[in-house]
C-alpha cells in the first residue's frame, strides 16, 4: 500500500506481480509512479470515477507474508493484505475484538472479502471503519523501504498528514498491542446492515496504563481523540475493583465526547450571539454521544 499515485500521461500500462516483500519494494523503487494494489476496492473506485490513472501497478496478491499475522513482544503484527473477512473470524476477534467488529461492518461480503487493512489505512477515508480502532489502540505502521530501509510510523501521524509514505515505500505491517482487556466498536449508518459510517466510535480499556482511549470516526477527515474526556473518565474508574460507572457518568462521558468532536460555533468577533449548530450537525453530535456512551458501557459491562 502506498500513498503515491501519480497520473499517467501515457496509455501503456505495466503490471508487476512480485513474490516477496523485497521484490515488491524493488518494483516500486524501479517504477516510482507505480501504485501497489491488493484488494483494489478503493483503487478501482477511484479509477472508475476518473480520479486516478495509474502509470503502473504492483500487485501484492502473491505476498503470503502480508496476508496473516504473528505475535511479537505482546503485540500482534498484522499483514497489510489481511482482509476484512479474515479479521472478522472468531480466532482474530479473540485477540482484537474491536478491530474484528470494525471489519465485520466494513461493507457487503464482496467488499470484506477483497478489502484489506492496509488499503483502509492508506486510503484514509473519513469513513474507514478500522481507522478509529487503530487510533484508539495507538497502532504503529511498519513501512518497508528501498535498500532494506524500514521505519515505524504512528498511525495517527499518517492519518493526520504529519508523516507520509515516501517514493518506493510500502506499508507492510500494522503493529497493534494485545491488551487482553475490553474494547468495543460501534457505528451509525444511513441504512440497516453494513454501510458507510456517518459516525463511529472505538473505546479501548488499557488496565496496565490505567487509560480509557476513545477515537471517533466519520465526523472529520481523520479519527478524533477526545483526550480530556478520556482522562476524565479514566480518573473515575476503580481500576482495581469492579470498574463500574453510574449511568449518569456514562451519559456525561458521551456528551463530553460529542462536544469535544463537534463543538459549538465560536461567537462572532464583533460580538453578539454565536450561531447555532445546524439540525443535522446537532443530530450528528448526539449520535456520537450515544455511540460513546454505549461503547464505554459495553466495555465496562
Amino acid at each position: 500500500m502506498s500513498t503515491h499515485a501519480p497520473q499517467a500521461p501515457q496509455t501503456a500500462r505495466l503490471v508487476a506481480l512480485p513474490a516477496t516483500l523485497d521484490d515488491a519494494v524493488a518494483a516500486l523503487a524501479e517504477q516510482p509512479a507505480a501504485v501497489p494494489v491488493a484488494g483494489g476496492t478503493d483503487l478501482m473506485a477511484a479509477v472508475n470515477a476518473g480520479l486516478l490513472r495509474p502509470a503502473a501497478l504492483v500487485g501484492l496478491g502473491r505476498l503470503a507474508e502480508l496476508r496473516g499475522w504473528a505475535y511479537q513482544d505482546g503485540h500482534a503484527l498484522l499483514g497489510a493484505c489481511l482482509t476484512h473477512a479474515r479479521m472478522s473470524r472468531p480466532d482474530f476477534a479473540a485477540l482484537i475484538p474491536a478491530l474484528a467488529a470494525a471489519a465485520r461492518s466494513a461493507g457487503p461480503p464482496q467488499v470484506r472479502n477483497a478489502g484489506t487493512l492496509g488499503g483502509n489505512v492508506i486510503s484514509a477515508a473519513p469513513s474507514g471503519d478500522t481507522l478509529p480502532v487503530l487510533a484508539a489502540l495507538e497502532a504503529m505502521l511498519l513501512v518497508a523501504g528501498p535498500d532494506g530501509q524500514g521505519r515505524q510510523v504512528p498511525v495517527s501521524h499518517l492519518l493526520t498528514g504529519r508523516d507520509r509514505l515516501r517514493p518506493g515505500e510500502l506499508l507492510a505491517h500494522v503493529r497493534v498491542p494485545l491488551l487482553h482487556a475490553p474494547q468495543t466498536f460501534l457505528k451509525a449508518t444511513t441504512r440497516t446492515g453494513p454501510g458507510r459510517a456517518l459516525a463511529s466510535v472505538a473505546v479501548v480499556l488499557d488496565p496496565m496504563r490505567r487509560e480509557v482511549r476513545c477515537a471517533v470516526g466519520g465526523v472529520a477527515p481523520m479519527p478524533l481523540r477526545p483526550l480530556d474526556a478520556e482522562r476524565w473518565v479514566a480518573s473515575l474508574l476503580d481500576w482495581d475493583g469492579e470498574r463500574g460507572l453510574a449511568p449518569e457518568v456514562l451519559s456525561a462521558f458521551g456528551d463530553y465526547v460529542g462536544m469535544a468532536c463537534i463543538p459549538d460555533p465560536q461567537p462572532p468577533a464583533e460580538g453578539g450571539e454565536p450561531p447555532q449548530l445546524a439540525p443535522a450537525v446537532l443530530h450528528l453530535r448526539r449520535t456520537v454521544a450515544t455511540l460513546a456512551r454505549r461503547g464505554l458501557g459495553r466495555a465496562l459491562g
